[in-house]
């Protein structure tokens, strides 16, 4: 039997470390291609380019693996995969990450990871976005490989359990107190946010964008619940943002 073929991306772009540690992990298991962003673009969501053109150059960042990097989003990065990389190939499974940070909650609305991997679910492919909650490039990316390694083993085996796109979350702490992998709900929260306002040396304003996060969710099937308690979480999603409650209510009026 042929071995899988895994598409890996990311928003953090192709020199990240995270991306690396996927790499790493994904390889043991199938035939893996790299399209990733030639920089960091965190914050982009499902964002996708449309006036200027873009650049793809093949990179060797990872031995024995076809990689490329990609002047685009991650969203791009999957389209150009699809129409230029994979050459008529469909990938079994899709991977994006590991990216520094939370996408939790209402954090995937505006990740480029999961705008990645949700990109490749719309396209078919299933897809895992994986999320580490420390922030610091130096991060210790060997804290998450046991659960990547164990969520991609069983999406290859078994599928995704119905869904198209996994949004999974690693907590900030050392292996030894990670309890294992909880199965939940998207937290509802938002962010609250504010913009500072500065000058620049010629006097001309500018404003950068700061808030802070406001969990509005109880809930213990939440995953924030799930990471502040010690959990990877893992939240089955969605691209439809059909509200069937309200259209029911609506149908039935």
């Amino acid at each position: 039997m042929s071995k899988p073929l895994i598409l890996v991306c990311n928003d953090d772009g192709i020199t990240a470390p995270g991306i690396r540690a996927l790499v790493e992990v994904v390889q043991e298991f199938g035939e893996v291609m790299v399209v990733a962003p030639d920089s960091p673009q965190s914050g982009q969501g499902h964002s996708i380019t449309l006036a200027d053109p873009l650049r793809l150059k093949p990179v060797k960042s990872f031995d024995g693996i076809e990689a490329f990097k990609c002047s685009g989003t991650p969203a791009d990065c999957i389209k150009i995969a699809k129409h230029f990389v994979l050459k008529g190939r469909k990938a079994d499974l899709c991977v994006s990450g590991i990216n520094h940070g939370s996408n939790s909650s209402i954090n995937i609305v505006y990740s480029g990871t999961m705008g990645a991997a949700m990109e490749a679910a719309i396209e078919g492919i299933p897809s895992i976005g994986f999320s580490f909650l420390d922030y610091a490039h130096e991060a210790d990316m060997e804290v998450c490989k046991p659960y990547v390694r164990e969520i991609v083993k069983d999406a290859l085996e078994n599928g995704l359990g119905g869904s198209q796109l996994l949004n999974v979350n690693i907590p900030a702490l050392p292996a030894a107190e990670i309890k294992g992998i909880k199965y939940c709900r998207q937290a509802n929260g938002k962010w609250v946010e504010t913009y500072l306002e500065k000058e620049d040396p010629y006097g001309k304003p500018y404003y950068w964008l700061t808030g802070e996060y406001v969990y509005k969710d109880a809930g213990e099937e939440t995953d924030i619940w799930a990471l502040e308690n010690g959990y990877v979480s893992v939240v089955p999603s969605k691209f439809d943002l059909t509200d069937y409650e309200a259209l029911k209510k609506r149908m039935d009026t």
